[in-house]
């Protein structure tokens, strides 16, 4: 599976362009994102791709330097559960 990154979003989507997954987060100030949004099509549930899609996103918001609280409460989860690994990004 191999997630599309865009500013703001991290998503997969299947041949017909229809989003299955996706994270959305929006800036809250300088170097800081607020994850605001998880989504997995229930086609895809149960499959560890929430996992999955955080850690696209971490890795992308790593690579631009940027920290990161969440809003939505799997992705702050996510956070909490794996702040070992992430705790650069963590805001």
């Amino acid at each position: 599976m191999e997630f599309q990154i865009t500013d703001g979003r991290v998503y997969y989507q299947d041949e017909k362009n229809e989003v299955l997954a996706q994270a959305t987060y929006s800036y809250v100030s300088e170097g800081v994102v607020d994850i605001d949004h998880t989504y997995v099509s229930p086609v895809l549930r149960g499959q560890g791709i929430a996992g999955k899609l955080m850690e696209a996103l971490a890795s992308d918001l790593r690579a631009k330097g940027l920290k990161a609280a969440a809003s939505c409460s799997y992705a702050e989860a996510w956070l909490e559960k794996n702040r070992e690994s992430y705790e650069d990004i963590i805001a």
